[in-house]
């Protein structure tokens, strides 16, 4: 049943803290009384990493569910690398964005009718660009999955006017025009002068919807919420 309210988390790039805006977001919407879900397609970690630390279960702390109905178990690879490569690294069968898009499940609240869930909330592996299954990258699956909205998580410092153009643009030219996309700046520091300028840039030349974080989760919540 799909939610109501569907909004997919991608990131420029590795390690620009998708996970860590997902569960803000998503403990914002629960916050203000909206009943939320959140799925993870497939995951990959470090084998050493504390199970509360990896994505399903740091998602599932912030939406109310656990982390195997965030990410189907089969889905999980004890690898460090993109989920359709560690598949491969550890023997296991290849997938493609269907089998995502097929396992992709939401829950009903439970009334009389059955009804979605306010807000649904998808977080992509990697970059917009990276392989997400052996047919496609997190791209294919955001045009598979027809969002309401995207957050587009970027850092801060330097580099990001690049890596955020070029994923922005990414998302146009894959049939995503016309769909909100909201750029976070995360890991904001107030009163570093290259964090601000970035900022200024995004909105002013590019006309880029971006908010930055921490600190800015009720506005975040309030974009991808229409």
């Amino acid at each position: 049943m799909r939610p109501r309210r569907l909004v997919a988390v991608v990131g420029t790039g590795t390690d620009v803290g998708k996970t860590w805006v997902a569960a803000r977001l998503l403990s914002d919407l629960r916050a203000a009384g909206l009943r939320v879900a959140a799925r993870k397609p497939a995951q990959s970690f470090d084998p050493s990493d504390a199970p509360a630390s990896r994505d399903a279960a740091v998602l599932g702390a912030a939406s109310g569910e656990a982390a195997e109905d965030v990410c189907v178990p089969h889905r999980w690879y004890e690898i460090p690398m993109a989920p359709p490569m560690a598949a491969e690294a550890l023997g296991r069968p290849t997938f493609g964005i269907a089998d995502l898009m097929d396992e992709l499940r939401w829950p009903g609240v439970p009334v009389e009718p059955l009804e979605p869930v306010d807000v649904g909330l998808v977080e992509t592996a990697g970059g917009v660009r990276s392989p997400l299954a052996v047919d496609g990258d997190c791209l294919e699956f955001c045009r598979a999955l027809a969002p309401d909205a995207v957050v587009l998580v970027a850092d801060a410092g330097l580099g990001t006017i690049n890596s955020v153009r070029l994923s922005a643009a990414a998302l146009g030219a894959a049939g995503l025009v016309g769909t909100p996309v909201v750029v976070v700046l995360n890991r904001f520091g107030v009163g570093v002068d290259l964090h601000a300028r970035n900022l200024e840039w995004l909105r002013t030349r590019d006309a880029l919807t971006v908010v930055t974080m921490p600190g800015a989760e009720s506005e975040l919540a309030e974009l991808v919420t229409g």
